[in-house]
């Protein structure tokens, strides 16, 4: 039996459990695994049934709870059960230390002003984007997270905001040209 166990912050247990229990069984049903939510200490287990058939089921599983506690709305982390979606969580304390001012600073970079930056980054990579207590999380394609994070990376190290606008306006530029061009063929 494969099992994996995720911590989840106490406000974001009913967002996972949902109204009725409606988003703990959607995610059940649309893998075949099980969720184990124990409320005490806000853990839960994803293990697979023997309904389960994808091997990659309770990694899934696992993903989608992960992305649902960092702030994500259910229907964007369920995408995480297509193949070659995925969820990075980057912890923002790794490059601002324990200050909680420069925490609150950093986050408001990467949010921008009305959400400025964060729509910028999402607009262009198409990533879904989460700030969310010390976290900045990235859910997207491999490809979409891997230019995403390198502009977050961008933000996180004290980049201008212009250089990094200017980075994203280049990736989806060559994002356009490549599905022109894979068109084409």
């Amino acid at each position: 039996m494969n099992e994996e166990y995720v911590k989840v912050p106490r406000e974001r247990l009913a967002v996972l459990i949902g109204k009725d229990g409606d988003t703990k069984e959607l995610i059940e049903a649309s893998l075949n695994v099980a969720l184990d939510i124990d409320s005490e200490d806000s853990s839960i287990q994803i293990t697979d049934t023997e309904a389960t058939t994808d091997p990659l089921a309770v990694w899934k599983g696992r993903d989608i709870v992960k992305a649902i506690a960092r702030g994500f709305a259910p229907d964007k982390a369920l995408r995480i059960k297509d193949d070659g979606v995925i969820v990075e969580i980057i912890d923002i304390t790794q490059f601002v230390g324990d200050s909680k001012n420069s925490l609150h600073r950093m986050k408001g970079r990467l949010i921008g002003q009305e959400g400025k930056t964060r729509r910028n980054i999402e607009e262009n990579t198409g990533v879904f984007v989460s700030v969310f207590g010390k976290t900045v999380s990235l859910l997207g394609t491999f490809d979409e997270v891997f230019d995403a994070k390198k502009a977050v990376d961008m933000l996180l190290e004290g980049k201008p905001h212009s250089a990094v606008y200017r980075y994203l306006e280049k990736v989806h530029k060559e994002r356009k040209e490549q599905a022109f061009m894979d068109k084409g063929t």
